[in-house]
């Protein structure tokens, strides 16, 4: 499939995943118009037109998730957009405010500005693995998770998770919305992503996991990770768009893996480390409890990058940006 002079628009263009699909897109060839929520701040704008092809082919456009018709002049003219926009924080105050509403608001916001586009082939959402297993039924141990599975809003609600609740609303919203408007929507639903950082600030994901190698604070309660590499999501987002018979969604998981076999690959890569001592032999000794399918992601043609290679790559970038300091 030739990409040269295909215009595709990313939304969220400064966040850590869109961040690398702006610059693997522009690696193919395409012409990106890119939206951010201030074209004033250099954080969000410095990092991506620095990017190579930029200065030819990304024009970067001012858009608010919460603001109806924002997003209309970036995605005029463009055969797909990748709607990455969305407020990641777990700990809020208002989640209807800092979370909900921007996230099914907007979700609702960019897909109304994309059904008044003839040029337009398909729409692929950045959704979540928060979206998939946060349902009546968890995953227990020996299952095997896959696009089946659906987390349930009130579930989540009942149980405080309210990022989760609103990726899963946001989903929902995005399909009915699409079904209902003859819009090609694919999703793709990343685990819990790690890699290299592109942009210049820390975000969530990479913080939690910087804390949990310095600290051995757990981002998550049972320690147990479900791990994607940023460069293998961005390239699921394009897969999708460029395979035709790409369809409905698509979990993007290396790894299900614990954190006490994540500060063994870290000691084994860095030594002279004494932060993972707690998680030698002896602690979290028990299998792992599921694991999530790769199979409908691979006939895309995602290769995943080993977990090794994205644990090595994540501390160096920290390093590089002076984050870490081992």
């Amino acid at each position: 499939m030739s990409c040269e002079g295909k215009v595709v628009c990313v939304t969220g263009a400064s966040g850590f995943i869109a961040s690398w699909l702006v610059k693997l897109l522009l690696a193919r060839g395409y012409t990106v118009p890119a939206t951010v929520r201030s074209l004033g701040d250099p954080k969000k704008t410095e990092h991506l037109l620095a990017l190579d092809g930029a200065k030819e082919r990304l024009s970067l456009y001012e858009a608010k998730l919460t603001e109806d018709g924002s997003f209309d002049s970036a995605v005029s003219g463009c055969v797909c957009i990748f709607h990455t926009a969305s407020p990641v924080q777990f700990i809020v105050d208002d989640p209807q405010a800092q979370l909900i509403d921007p996230a099914v608001k907007g979700a609702l916001n960019v897909l109304k500005s994309a059904s008044k586009v003839p040029s337009l082939k398909r729409v692929v959402f950045t959704s979540s693995m928060a979206a998939v297993v946060f349902g009546a039924k968890v995953p227990v141990f020996g299952d095997m998770v896959d696009e089946t599975w659906f987390s349930d809003p009130l579930v989540c609600q009942q149980k405080n998770l309210w990022y989760q609740a609103s990726k899963t609303m946001a989903e929902d919203a995005a399909v009915k919305f699409s079904q209902e408007n003859g819009l090609d929507l694919v999703s793709i639903n990343p685990g819990y992503v790690i890699g290299p950082i592109l942009q210049p600030t820390l975000n969530m994901t990479s913080k939690g996991f910087m804390n949990l190698i310095e600290f051995g604070k757990e981002v998550f309660p049972d320690g147990v990770y479900r791990l994607a590499d940023v460069r293998d999501v961005a390239m699921a987002h394009i897969l999708a768009f460029e395979n035709p018979k790409a369809s409905s969604r698509y979990c993007v998981v290396g790894n299900v893996i614990q954190s006490s076999k994540i500060m063994k690959i870290v000691d084994k890569l860095y030594p002279t480390l004494d932060h993972s001592k707690r998680c030698k032999e002896g602690k979290s000794l028990e299998p792992l409890i599921y694991n999530v399918s790769r199979v409908k992601v691979e006939s895309l043609g995602v290769e995943f990058t080993p977990v090794e290679v994205s644990i090595k790559d994540t501390i160096e970038s920290l390093k590089e940006k002076k984050l870490l300091s081992f």
